[in-house]
């Protein structure tokens, strides 16, 4: 695979929380399916995009949150082709408009357990016609798109059509130093996509500082590690917190962009790092949250930012400090025996503190591995090595914590 590939489906432009801009977008293009008056709105959705929807700030719109308004939203979208940037049309006209179908009580939300992977499946029913769109496991992949009953587009998700695999999985059954050699090989174009996808990331970051208490993120010149962490802290609250700037995702995450991005960009600047080595060390730290993304899966019982973005900042940071692979797997160790435990219950403004303590993870987990320590595999889940240990955070996450999102969903739907 080469890493342009991996970048075209792992490395988007994003406008707000992912989730909730996927179901406007798949509702969008259920909409263009059809003419006249909208009648009514309905959605199938896996619990966990429920659960990422559900207290999150949708850009544009005032401070509305949840999938009610996303859906409405994505009804009334002029353009389906805006895809996870969809809210950048929301303007006071469309809200209003949105707003008139809530009102009627023309949307409708059903969570279906049996999807344990992201499934979005949107009707829109118009005088005019039907519409229905499908978006499954990723969150841009159309799996189904339907006029009148008959299908018109889409395609098999790629984790069910044979011989097929998506780039996500194709680096997660890679081990570590193969994903290194391929960062290390990236284009001159690969390196500017590298760039300007961190340019964003760092704009949010440095944005979401207004919007914090004076002397939350300390100036230029004070503690490093305790400056960079909760930079990237504010960058995700400002981010959860719906306001209107682009960033780029990271394996369907914008969390995840930011947490990784900020930080290793920011090291390697300021600890006099080669420009071109910055970038190696970025698209190595992309590889690595990614991989550990499809252990985990694209929305996981546990926190993806602390977790796949954590490690990778760790392995992109040992990239730039001139680690040993032996140094890398002990840092693999020293996070998934640190963070593996901790949930994902929704996406919302207290995503900050958990990606600010990821990052306060990693940078421990690189200090330790340089001075040559690590957890030993003989403990809990570690493994015999940094792959051994992916693969035993992927199994916690998919199977051991299989009853988290049931009780998270229960405990969120209870306080409506």
């Amino acid at each position: 695979m080469r890493f342009s590939e991996f970048l075209d489906a792992e490395w988007k432009p994003a406008l707000g929380c992912t989730e909730p801009a996927a179901v406007a977008h798949a509702t969008s293009l259920a909409a263009a399916q059809g003419t006249g008056e909208i009648q009514q709105v309905s959605l199938v959705v896996d619990p966990r995009t429920y659960k990422n929807c559900h207290a999150v700030g949708i850009p544009n719109s005032g401070g509305r949150t949840g999938v009610l308004w996303a859906l409405a939203l994505g009804a009334r979208l002029p353009d389906p082709s805006l895809g996870l940037g969809c809210f950048a049309a929301v303007d006071a006209g469309l809200l209003a408009s949105a707003k008139g179908l809530l009102d009627q009580k023309a949307v409708r939300v059903e969570v279906d357990p049996s999807h344990p992977d992201l499934y979005i499946d949107c009707t829109v029913a118009r005088e005019g016609g039907m519409g229905r769109a499908v978006l499954e496991v990723e969150h841009t992949h159309l799996a189904r798109l339907e006029a009148n009953g008959v299908q018109i587009g889409g395609s098999p998700s790629l984790s069910g059509a044979a011989g097929l695999s998506s780039p996500r999985a194709t680096v997660g059954a890679m081990g570590i130093q193969e994903l290194r050699r391929l960062a290390i090989s990236i284009s001159e174009e690969d390196r500017a996509r590298l760039r300007e996808g961190a340019a964003f990331n760092l704009a949010m970051a440095e944005h979401g500082v207004s919007l914090l208490p004076p002397g939350f993120v300390p100036p230029a010149g004070t503690d490093r590690l305790v400056r960079l962490s909760r930079l990237v802290s504010a960058g995700v609250f400002a981010r959860m917190s719906g306001e209107p700037l682009m960033v780029v995702s990271l394996a369907g995450s914008g969390n995840k962009g930011i947490t990784l991005s900020v930080p290793v960009t920011l090291w390697g600047r300021e600890g006099g790092h080669d420009q071109v080595r910055i970038e190696e060390a970025l698209a190595f730290g992309c590889l690595m949250t990614s991989a550990t993304t499809h252990h985990l899966g694209t929305l996981s019982a546990v926190c993806g930012a602390s977790n796949a973005a954590g490690i990778g900042i760790a392995l992109a940071i040992l990239l730039l400090e001139g680690a040993t692979p032996a140094q890398m797997d002990l840092a693999v160790a020293n996070m998934v025996g640190n963070v593996a435990g901790m949930i994902c219950d929704g996406a919302k403004i207290g995503c900050a503190m958990k990606a600010m303590t990821g990052v306060d993870a990693a940078f421990r987990s690189v200090a330790l591995a340089l001075a040559d320590f690590g957890i030993p595999a003989t403990d809990g889940i570690v493994g015999i090595d940094g792959d051994a240990s992916l693969a035993n955070l992927g199994r916690l996450a998919r199977r051991g914590m299989i009853g988290v999102d049931a009780e998270v969903l229960e405990i969120m739907q209870a306080k409506l």
